[in-house]
Parts: structure tokens; sequence; C-alpha cells
């Protein structure tokens, strides 16, 4: 019979967080940039009060324990603030995106059953167009004060009339950690969008690994700023990890070009950052034109697709220490990141730098391992590709009111990621592609994100997607789409001649097709879905 220890045991509740960045760092801010870029401030002391104010409102309104609550909402301080009342009150958060599609919003709504919306002013027009499908909404509220109300056809609520008069406190109730804390739904680039279902326990938990993945680069002496949206994977957890360790938050809100985000950053004196690919492009791009600088930015965080080699030059050029990210909603998403490099000391410039092309090493918390086909697990030597998997505290078990599917898990129960990629002798995962986009030309696999990483080198290329094209003698080849810089009109002929230095020779593009802009997901992701449907009668000149 075992021993048990004699320790104290409290259940992981979300409230805990904000009630101790309330006591420890209550004068650690959170700054919010709306729509027009006006600025509001206030402390994490001054938010816990707020925070007491809403869970009373909500009570107020009938929401219970288990009760799915949704917002659209962009960051800000009010998002923040529904974020620990819901889940505080023992209510479920339903984050949702405003990039999908109409069809999918409508069957994220009344999948998970929101008895109550939040929508920030600006994305009002997105709900009222949705109301009439929603028939599982009581109620909506916006968002703002009363000079912020406009007409709608329905009955709406004032956020700020809903706290007004609320008493400044609230004794958090204590139930059982693993209760749902959450609802996130994946961006549906094939069929309904799939709900992830957060539970305090996991969140808490996954913070706390958060915390052990950045390898110390962030401290409660930081100026953080997640462009990351709430909408999307709880903001990669960061409103929870921020309060847990008293770290100061900027909320862009809905600026999020380069030119904007530039000028927050500097007025704010940002020092720690985390976003999307498609983003510090933009933010890259700007400071390029213009011959800006980033007085304050250390740390940049970045995730949601892999970043190229030219990228990554181009932001440590600033003096921005980079750092690669990796995860899904289904991981909550951080299930790795590459925030150090081993032997740094000794590793030259280059090493450093191609090292960080690595998503990096997964926090504790997180198992991880790669298999072939048949699922055969496969050795970590840095040369073995397979299919990643994942297990872990934060992973989820399976989807939402998805009952009956078998779900994306191996016969051990480790969650099928659909990644692609190889793992050192370190521990250290580098993704080669999706398995979905992997190009099979003649029985050989070419990956796309290699492929794409490489013609991103070229000084006229803004943006590039390789994908498949059928083809009679080889089966697939590649097609090179690219974008290129402002200004720049880089021949087939020039951007082939400058990958033949980069990538081996059979996986050179057979073409290179031109457009004016990617098409991106929800979540800011370059869509091959869309690029395929688009090329999908396209014909290769070597067919």
């Amino acid at each position: 019979m075992s021993l048990h220890g004699l320790m104290m045991e409290q259940p992981l509740l979300i409230s805990s967080i904000i009630s101790h960045a309330a006591a420890i760092h209550g004068r650690s801010e959170i700054v919010s940039s709306d729509a027009a870029g006006q600025i509001h401030r206030y402390t994490y002391r001054d938010s816990a009060r707020r925070i007491a104010q809403l869970a009373h409102a909500l009570t107020g309104l009938g929401v219970r324990p288990g009760d799915r609550v949704a917002t659209v909402a962009w960051n800000n301080y009010r998002h923040f603030e529904l974020y620990y009342a819901i889940s505080g009150i023992g209510a479920v958060c339903h984050t949702v995106n405003p990039r999908l599609f109409r069809d999918q919003l409508i069957h994220i709504f009344n999948h998970a059953e929101d008895r109550f919306v939040f929508v920030d002013p600006e994305l009002m027009p997105l709900v009222a167009s949705l109301k009439a499908e929603l028939p599982k909404i009581e109620g909506v509220i916006v968002m703002a004060g009363p000079d912020g109300m406009a007409d709608t056809p329905f009955p709406i609520t004032c956020y700020e009339t809903l706290l007004d008069g609320q008493p400044e406190s609230f004794d958090w109730p204590a139930f059982d950690e693993r209760s749902a804390a959450a609802l996130c739904y994946t961006s549906g680039t094939t069929g309904n969008p799939k709900g992830v279902l957060y539970s305090h326990r996991s969140t808490v938990l996954h913070a706390l690994s958060a915390i052990t993945a950045h390898d110390g680069r962030f401290t409660s002496r930081d100026i953080f700023l997640p462009v990351v949206p709430m909408f999307h994977v709880c903001a990669w957890g960061y409103p929870y990890l921020c309060p847990m360790m008293g770290i100061n938050m900027v909320m862009p809100g809905p600026r999020l070009d380069g030119a904007s985000l530039h000028a927050l950053m500097e007025g704010e004196k940002v020092t720690a950052t985390a976003g999307v690919p498609t983003i510090w492009f933009g933010l890259m791009e700007h400071l390029r034109q213009t011959g800006g600088t980033l007085s304050h930015l250390k740390k940049m965080l970045c995730g949601g697709a892999a970043a190229p080699l030219a990228l990554i030059e181009a932001i440590e050029s600033h003096g921005i220490e980079f750092i690669h990210g990796w995860g899904l909603t289904e991981t909550s998403p951080i299930a790795a990141a590459c925030a150090s490099v081993p032997d740094e000391h000794n590793a030259s410039a280059g090493d450093r730098l191609r090292y960080k092309l690595r998503q990096g090493r997964p926090p504790f918390g997180i198992e991880m391992r790669i298999v072939d086909d048949a699922g055969n697990r496969l050795p970590h030597d840095d040369e073995a590709t397979g299919e990643v998997l994942v297990r872990g505290n934060n992973v989820t078990s399976g989807y939402y009111r998805d009952e009956g599917e078998a779900g994306p898990f191996d016969a051990d129960g480790w969650f099928r990621t659909g990644d692609i990629g190889k793992i050192d002798g370190d521990g250290c995962l580098q993704l080669t592609d999706r398995a979905k986009d992997l190009i099979k030309s003649g029985g050989e696999w070419i990956s796309s994100i290699e492929l794409e990483n490489a013609a991103l080198g070229h000084a006229g290329i803004a943006a590039a997607a390789a994908i498949a094209i059928p083809h009679p003698k080889w089966g697939e080849r590649p097609l090179l789409v690219v974008v290129p810089q402002e200004g720049e009109a880089p021949s087939k002929a020039d951007i082939i001649g400058f990958l033949e230095d980069q990538v081996a020779h059979w996986w050179l593009p057979d073409d290179v097709a031109y457009i004016e802009a990617m098409p991106l997901t929800a979540t800011g992701k370059v869509s091959k879905r869309q690029l395929r449907e688009r090329f999908h009668d396209y014909k290769l000149p070597t067919a």
C-alpha cells in the first residue's frame, strides 16, 4: 500500500491566476489600443475589480457552470476580463474567430450552443448578419460604453452598463479542476471546425509549462505585446502566463499592420512579442521602407507556420532574439519552443541561425515522437522523418461533441498532429511539412516548407508557396506560387537559377506562377487549400 504525502491540495483554477496577479503584481499594467488608436491603461489590481463586477453580472444573467459564453473580440482589456470572469464562475469562455467563413461561424455558434455573445463594436455587423441563424443565443452584449452603442434590429446590452454598480469583489467558487474552462475551434481548413475543450487544470499547467518553454527569456520586467489573437487558441496562453508572472501586457486591438504595431511597440517600450510569420513579414517590410528601428524590443516568438531563414535574419539584424515555436489548437497550443541553442557559446553565428529554423524542444509535460506510415516509432537521430505525435497534460483527448468519431489518435492514445518532421538527439523538432502538403515526385518526398523558405531568400520575392501539381511521369511536381516584392518582377529563370544553389536539383519547381497576394486562413497562415483549388486545372510545361 502506497504512503500518501501530507501536503495541502488546492484545485488548479483560472480564478487563482488573477487573484495572484492582483495581490502580488497589482501595479503591473494592461495597456489597450482600440480601433481608433486610443489608449486605455489600468493595472492587474484594477482588472481584478472589474472582473469581479463582470462575474456578478454574468451570474445575474443566469449564466451557470458549464454554460458556454461566446466572445467575438480583438485583443483588449475587456476581452481579458471575460477570460477570467466567465471561467471563474465555472462557465466556458468560447472564443470565436471572426475571420472564419459565414457557414463555419454559424456551425460553431450552434454546435457550442452559446447562451450569450460578447462582441466588440467593430465586429457587431458580423454578429448582426448571423443572428437570425443562431437560435440558442439569448443575449448580445456590446463591449463598449453607452457612447459605443449602435442601432440594431434586435435587443443589445451595453457592457459598461452591465458592470455599473456591481460589487468589486467576488467569492470565487472552488470546483473540480478538470471542469471545462475555454472552448476553441480549429480553423477548419477541411470540413467543419472541431471544438477543443480546455480544462482549468490543463490551462494552468500549460501556462506553467510555457514559462519553462521560454527558458527564462521572459521575466516580470518585460512589457509583452501578444499579437496572436485572443480568439485563436487563447492567444497561445499569454493572457494566463503574463499575469501569473506579473508581466505588463500591451493589447493591440484590431490594428495589426506594420506601421501600427511599430508605433505601439515604440510608444509603450515593448520588450517582447508573439505572432505568426505573416505579421512579422509586414513589420519587417515597414521597417525596411521607412528605415525605422525597434528601440526596446528584445524577444520575438514566432509560431503558427514555419518561419524562413530570410525572416529570421531580418529580425535578428535589428538586435531582436528570434524564438521559434510550434503547437496546435489541440495542444493548447505550445508544444515546443526553440528558446536556446545547445552549446550556444561554441556555435557559430550561421549555425545558431540555422538552428533557429527548428521549431524547438518540448517543455516539461509534453512528450513527442515521430512514426512512419505504419505507426512504427522512428529514431531521434535528426535523419529519420515521420509524422509527429504528442501527448501530455495540455493535449486534447478528443473533440467536443464528436463522441462518435475516433479522432486523430494512435492505438496508445498519442495525438497525431499531421505534421511531418525530424527530431535530433537533444529532442529538438524540425518540421519538414504538413502531411497533406508534401509533394511526392517519382516516389520521393519534396518538402514544400523547405522549398518555400529557400525561395523567400530571393530579394525579389515577398511571399512564396509550393503546391503539388499532377504530372503524367512523376506523379506530382512542384509549382512555386510567388508574390513579387513591390516594384520587382523576377523572372522564372531568375528564380529557378537562384534556387539551384539552395535545394536538390530534382526539387526545383517545374514552373513559377505569379499572384498579387497570398490567400490566408483565418489564423493568418498561407491557405494551401485555396491555392490548390485555384490551380486545380493548371498544366505544367513539363507534363
